[in-house]
């Protein structure tokens, strides 16, 4: 099973979210931003290594506010583990993505989200998280 830690940024009410590019599994689809935890390293530490890789910021992690368990048809499992990030220093840099767009949050379920967000996707949209 794949660990996966993943960022949800607020910035002025709204959502910062990701877009795969074509070259990346499940092109095109719509995420959040962060990846892998490596094997020894904890999920906040992971979680600030990926934010600065993807987008250039050093982020203050907060609290894990869900936890996902998926399989996708092909076998694939993952487990993801998504952290609040309130503050961050430095200007967000769009370093591998597709696309970035800041979201007000009831516009989340009109993306094309990875199969594994959706849930998540739309009790942010109606409101239960966050």
């Amino acid at each position: 099973m794949k660990l996966v830690a993943a960022a949800l940024i607020l910035q002025d009410g709204k959502l910062l979210i990701c877009q795969r590019t074509r070259h990346q599994p499940m092109p095109l689809k719509w995420e959040f931003p962060g990846g892998k935890i490596e094997e020894g390293e904890q999920p906040r530490d992971a979680m600030r290594r990926e934010l600065d890789e993807e987008l250039g910021i050093e982020a203050k992690v907060g609290e894990e506010v869900a936890r996902i368990r998926h399989s996708y048809k092909g076998g694939a499992q993952v487990e993801l583990r998504f952290f609040v990030v309130h503050q961050f220093a430095g200007e967000i840099e769009n370093r591998i993505f597709r696309d970035v767009r800041w979201v007000e949050r009831a516009h989340l379920p009109q993306y094309d989200f990875l199969e594994a967000d959706l849930e998540l996707v739309n009790d942010i949209a109606s409101g239960k998280i966050l």
